[in-house]
């Protein structure tokens, strides 16, 4: 068995991951990449199915759907899109949704 205990200088390896990230500015993509793939979880199967891309650029949500009818469902329910978002990501990772 290993008697060494841990350093008070030692670093968790989560928190030197978390520094690198934000020190290369990479956290929000990791954040985007995160939403896009709790997509599912979030929007539910329905909507998830007919969801053909989606992609985050400068704090917009673009999304392509191949249902009009769902298209204009989620164009009225946007600011609840952008909640769910934001509040899975814990912070305001985006400010507004596209349709296309």
């Amino acid at each position: 068995m290993d008697d060494r205990k841990r350093n008070s200088n030692e670093t968790p390896l989560s928190e030197v991951i978390e520094k690198l990230l934000r020190a290369y500015r990479l956290d929000g993509k990791m954040k985007e990449l995160d939403i896009l793939a709790a997509w599912p979880e979030m929007m539910g199967l329905a909507v998830s199915n007919r969801t053909k891309n989606i992609t985050i650029k400068n704090k917009i949500l673009y999304l392509t759907m191949d249902s009009s009818v769902m298209r204009d469902e989620l164009l009225h329910g946007k600011q609840i899109i952008i909640h769910r978002i934001n509040e899975k990501a814990g912070c305001e990772l985006i400010k507004d949704v596209w349709f296309g």
